[in-house]
């Protein structure tokens, strides 16, 4: 099977679900990186879509442990109906956040288009954060850092049943990379649920590749692979422009490997580039970094080899 090459670009410029102010920007910092073009140099169809919209970051304190909950939903459910039309059309949807709470709206997406088709599913999750808080673990009530248990079905009705199935994935489909900075409570939880998580000390001692070919085993011509990639996944001195910079992840060649990797299975349906803040960045050079990285996934290779 070869990559889907009709790709869909999909702007979602919100930071409703963040920390920090700046990821609301990111789908413009990933076009200013000529991300259209570049993936039309790989022999994409691209089409840009443009943005879609949503209500405003109002900046409000946390309510019953969720910070801006009606807004992270109205964005979520618009994401959804975005990522799930374009899946439907046979096309490929690169979603360009906005903050990581929006990765509830595209996987729960991909995972209805999933149950459709018949296929099975299976998600990278490329972050620092394990992403597994609920209200009562999490310290900020920031929603960036609940979208994976609201996936799997711990979180408020409202997110919860976006996908229209409870719960919209199960914890087996997911393989979480590069975590390395996990709350407490939510460090328990994730254990509790069985997550497949290869942290950083997983990657320093095994390597990226052992990683990967355990992350990615078992795909077969059934599968649907969606990559949720959040910026903050890289070392903060690669890519400094992201609102949650957690040292020691993956260097420049450990992340060309991972996406590398992800390519040569040829099963990749569906991505997410989430957390990218120019407010933060160097010239914007985590974007370029970003859209460099994406050109490897649809099959930009530095190896010699026939």
């Amino acid at each position: 099977m070869t990559l889907l090459r009709n790709v869909s670009l999909i702007g979602a410029p919100t930071d409703v679900g963040a920390g920090a102010r700046g990821a609301s920007m990111g789908p413009e910092a990933m076009r200013v990186a000529n991300i259209a073009e570049a993936l039309t140099a790989r022999g994409c169809e691209v089409q840009d879509l443009g943005n879609l919209s949503g209500p405003s970051n109002p900046w409000l304190p946390p309510i019953d442990g969720y910070r801006h909950l009606a807004e992270v939903t109205a964005w979520n459910r618009t994401v959804h109906e975005a990522v799930h039309g374009e899946l439907a059309k046979g096309r490929l949807p690169i979603l360009l956040g906005g903050d990581h709470c929006l990765g509830l709206g595209s996987i729960s997406a991909v995972a209805r288009h999933c149950r459709e088709a018949g296929k099975k599913l299976r998600i990278l999750w490329l972050d620092a954060h394990a992403d597994f808080n609920t209200s009562t673990l999490t310290p900020s009530g920031n929603i960036h850092g609940m979208p994976v248990a609201c996936l799997c079905g711990f979180g408020p009705k409202e997110l919860i049943e976006i996908g229209g199935q409870v719960p919209a994935i199960n914890p087996k489909w997911i393989r979480q990379i590069g975590i390395r900075s996990v709350d407490e409570g939510e460090k328990r939880f994730v254990h509790e649920q069985d997550l497949e998580v290869f942290d950083m000390r997983y990657i320093d001692e095994m390597g990226m590749r052992h990683a990967m070919e355990l992350a990615l085993a078992t795909l077969d011509a059934n599968t649907h692979l969606h990559v949720s990639f959040d910026v903050d996944f890289l070392d903060p001195e690669i890519a400094p422009g992201v609102g949650t910079t957690i040292p020691g992840g993956p260097t420049y060649r450990e992340a060309q490997l991972c996406m590398e990797m992800i390519a040569d299975t040829g099963r990749m349906g569906s991505l997410d580039v989430m957390e990218l803040n120019p407010a933060l960045d160097v010239r914007n050079k985590t974007a370029l970094l970003a859209v460099d990285l994406i050109e490897s996934l649809f099959g930009k290779s530095t190896l010699m080899r026939k």
